[in-house]
C-alpha cells in the first residue's frame, strides 16, 4: 500500500512485515499424497488438513466458495489507478535494508497464504493449494499448487519457498531474524511440498500464518544476483503485477499481467482490476494537493486537516469532476506520535519524557490547527477494544503481578495513562509547563543561567526534533516554542526524505515521528515494534529503543494466547505498561477516510467499506464511460 500520512507527517505506515504483502487467493483442496507417510506424527494428536488457517476457531469461507463476500465478481478489467506518495525511491528492493524501495514494490511476489478483509486473524491457500498440521500447530507441510509460476513460466518450488525463507532471514531486513528466531528447520520433502517445524514453546498459533506471508522468490533467478543489492532492475516474481516503467525517485507504474497464474483463482475473483496501477513523487505535500487538483493523479486521501476544511473548494468539486467523500475507519488508528529514541541517555528518565510530552497542547492545536477534526490519542491501540481503560482488570492482573519490577508502578494504582487537557485558548498553558517544569526538576534538570536546563555535569537539555515535511512545521513550531519555555534547548530539524529514512534506519535522531498500522490480531508483529530483540537491529520497526522484560512477556502472552479473549487481556495489559512508561508523544486520530478522486470508478459497496481497508486499489474497478465523460470535459490530462 501507498505510505499513510496522518496530518502530513510524511512518514511511511510501518506494518508488521511478517504479514505478506499481498494476501490474496484459494482453490479446493489437493488429494493427500504419500507425503504425509514421511511426517512425524504424535499417536493422540490429530492432524488437520485444510485449505486455510484461523487463529482462533473456524474459518468463514469453505474450500468451494466462489468468491468473498465484500468483491463484485463481475467488476470489469482495465483503466488506471494513480495517486501519490512523497519523498524519493532508487530501488524496487522492499525487503532489504539498502536503498529506498519504491511504493507498492512488493506488488511483484505472491505467499503461500493470503487473508482477506473479513477476517482479521484468518488466511487461505494461495501459492499453497492446502496444508496440513497437528492441533499443537508444532509443524506444518504446504501443498504447492501445480499451477503456480513465476512470470517467466517457470514453476514455484518447495526450494524457491526454502530460498526465500533463508534469504530473508540472512539477508533480508534485520529485523527478520528476530520475526522467524523460532523456525527451527525448512525442508523440501519434495518438489511440491516444504514443511516447516516451529520451537514448540514459540508463538505457535500464529506461527504458520506468519511463515506462510512471507514472499517467494526464485531461487533462480538470484543465483547470479545479490539479494542484499538494491536494484531498478523490475524482479522475477509470481504476482498479479509486473514493472511497467520507473522514473527513479519520480514515479512508478505497475502493469497487471494477463498471464497471472491466479487471475481466476475464487480470492482472486473481482480483485486486482485496474490495468496500470501508478504512483507519483512529489517533494511536498502542496505540490502533490495542487499536482491532483489539475488532474496530475486520480486518487488522494487527504491527511492534512488545514487543507480538508479550506481547500476542498476548487472548480473541479464544483463541476462534479472530483467526489469528496468521507468514509469509516474502522482500524485501530491511535499509533501515531513523536517517538523518543530510548538509546540516548537524555531520555533514560520517564519523567523528563512525560515532561516533554506535557509541552505539547493538544487542544490548541486541535482548535486553532486543526479546525476540531481530530481527536487525541491515548492507547496504541486507539479506536479499539483492544485499548486499556481504567484499572486493570484481575486477568490482567494475573499477567502483571509476575512484571512488577520492570514496569512502573502506576501501571498497578493508577488507571491507564491518558495525556492531560491543556488550555485551548493559549499555546502556552502555564499550568502544564509548571508541572512539566516540576518534572524536570524531580529528574534533576534545572534551570541554568541561561534559562537552558542543566543536569549535575552541567549538561544541556538539547533535543532535536526530526522530520521532512514542510506542511508540519506549523505543528512543530508552537510545540518547540514550549519546550523553550520548558527550558529545553530544542531544535526543529526539516530534512529531505531520503535523509530521513538513513537516519532513523540507523537510529541517528532524539525524537521522530512515526505511525504504526496496528493490527486487530497482534501477534508475532510486536517482536519488531517493541521487543527487545528488535531494539538494536538498523532499520527495525522498533524505533523507540524498547528494551523491557515485562514487554516482551507481554508480547509472548500475546503470542501464546489461546482464545480472543486472552489476547484482549494481554493487548491491555501491554497497551497499559507502554502507555506508563511514556516512551512517546501521542498525537491524534479521527476515525473515518477524508478521500477524493476523479469520478471516473466504481466500487463494491456504498458508504460502509469493509473495516480493515477501503481496498481502493484492489476492490474498485475503471468505468470508461465516467472516464470519456471527464476527458470530454477536459477535467483530466
Amino acid at each position: 500500500m501507498i505510505p499513510d500520512h496522518r496530518e502530513n507527517t510524511n512518514q511511511s505506515t510501518t506494518k508488521a512485515i511478517a504479514t505478506p504483502a499481498l494476501w490474496r487467493v484459494l482453490t479446493m483442496m489437493m488429494v493427500l499424497g504419500l507425503t504425509l507417510l514421511a511426517l512425524p506424527l504424535r499417536a493422540e494428536e490429530k492432524i488437520i488438513h485444510s485449505h486455510g488457517i484461523s487463529a482462533f476457531g473456524d474459518l468463514k469461507y469453505e474450500a468451494d466458495f466462489a468468491h468473498f463476500d465484500y468483491v463484485n465478481p463481475d467488476a470489469p478489467k482495465g483503466g488506471e489507478f494513480s495517486t501519490w506518495t512523497s519523498g524519493t525511491f532508487d530501488s524496487l528492493s522492499p525487503y532489504i535494508l539498502k536503498g529506498n524501495a519504491a511504493a507498492m514494490s512488493s506488488v511483484f511476489f505472491d505467499s503461500l497464504l493470503t487473508g482477506n478483509l473479513d477476517e482479521p486473524d484468518a488466511a487461505y491457500g494461495l501459492v499453497a493449494e492446502s496444508l496440513d498440521y497437528p492441533e499443537s500447530r508444532e509443524w506444518v507441510v504446504f501443498h504447492l499448487r501445480p499451477e503456480a509460476v513465476f512470470s517467466d513460466g517457470s514453476r514455484i518450488t518447495a526450494q524457491d519457498v526454502m530460498f526465500s525463507f533463508n534469504v530473508l532471514r540472512d539477508k533480508g531486513v534485520p529485523v527478520y531474524k528476530v520475526l522467524l528466531k523460532d523456525v527451527q528447520s525448512v525442508e523440501a520433502l519434495d518438489s511440491a511440498t516444504v514443511k516447516f517445524t516451529f520451537d514448540p514453546d514459540g508463538p505457535l498459533r500464529e506461527m504458520i500464518m506468519t511463515v506462510g506471508g512471507l514472499p517467494i522468490f526464485s531461487a533462480a533467478y538470484y543465483a547470479d544476483r545479490d539479494f542484499s543489492e538494491s536494484s531498478l532492475e523490475p524482479p522475477l516474481g509470481s504476482g498479479p503485477y509486473e514493472l511497467l516503467s520507473v522514473d527513479p525517485g519520480r514515479s512508478v507504474k505497475y502493469k497487471r499481467r494477463d498471464d497471472y497464474w491466479a487471475k481466476d483463482l475464487n480470492v482472486n475473483v473481482g480483485q486486482n482490476n485496474f490495468d496500470v496501477l501508478t504512483v507519483e513523487y512529489y517533494a511536498d505535500y502542496t505540490s502533490a494537493f495542487e499536482a491532483f487538483k489539475g488532474g496530475a493523479y486520480s486518487y488522494r486521501e487527504e491527511f492534512l486537516s488545514l487543507l480538508w476544511a479550506t481547500g476542498y473548494d476548487f472548480p473541479a468539486i464544483d463541476k462534479g469532476w472530483v467526489k469528496v467523500e468521507t468514509l469509516p475507519d474502522g482500524r485501530p488508528a491511535g499509533t501515531q506520535g513523536w517517538w523518543f529514541n530510548l538509546r540516548r541517555p537524555i531520555f533514560a528518565d520517564p519523567k523528563v519524557r512525560q515532561a516533554i510530552s506535557m509541552a505539547f497542547n493538544f487542544e490548541w492545536s486541535n482548535e486553532s490547527l486543526f479546525y476540531g477534526l481530530y481527536e487525541r490519542t491515548d492507547s496504541f491501540w486507539e479506536n479499539s477494544d483492544l485499548q486499556a481503560d481504567g484499572l486493570p482488570s484481575e486477568a490482567e492482573l494475573a499477567l502483571l503481578e509476575p512484571l512488577r519490577a520492570f514496569v512502573p508502578q502506576s501501571v498497578f494504582t493508577e488507571p491507564a495513562f491518558v495525556p492531560e487537557v491543556s488550555n485551548p485558548a493559549k499555546v502556552a498553558d502555564r499550568k502544564m509547563l509548571r508541572q512539566a517544569g516540576k518534572l524536570l526538576e524531580e529528574a534533576g534538570w534545572t534551570v541554568g543561567d541561561d534559562g537552558i536546563r542543566v543536569n549535575a555535569k552541567g549538561e544541556k537539555l538539547t533535543i532535536e526534533m526530526l522530520n521532512d515535511s514542510p506542511s508540519f512545521e506549523r505543528i512543530f513550531n508552537p510545540y518547540v516554542e514550549n519546550l523553550k519555555r520548558l527550558g529545553v534547548e530544542a531544535i526543529y530539524n526539516r530534512v529531505d526524505n531520503a535523509q530521513l529514512q538513513e537516519r532513523e534506519k540507523k537510529f541517528e535522531f532524539d525524537i521522530t515521528v512515526r505511525r504504526y498500522s496496528m493490527s486487530q490480531t497482534p501477534g508475532i508483529e510486536l517482536r519488531g515494534i517493541f521487543g527487545s530483540d528488535a531494539a538494536d537491529a538498523e532499520g527495525s520497526s522498533n524505533i523507540a529503543g524498547v528494551k523491557n522484560e515485562a514487554v516482551d512477556a507481554l508480547i509472548t502472552a500475546i503470542e501464546n494466547a489461546k482464545s480472543r479473549e486472552d489476547l484482549t487481556t494481554a493487548v491491555k495489559a501491554l497497551d497499559r505498561v507502554l502507555r506508563a512508561m511514556h516512551i512517546w508523544v501521542p498525537q491524534w486520530f479521527k476515525a473515518s477516510h477524508n478521500i477524493a478522486y476523479f469520478d471516473m470508478y466504481d466500487r463494491p459497496y456504498g458508504d460502509t467499506p469493509p473495516k480493515t481497508s477501503l481496498g481502493e486499489m484492489g476492490l474498485w474497478w475503471f468505468n470508461p464511460d465516467k472516464y470519456q465523460a471527464l476527458k470530454d470535459a477536459g477535467a483530466i490530462r
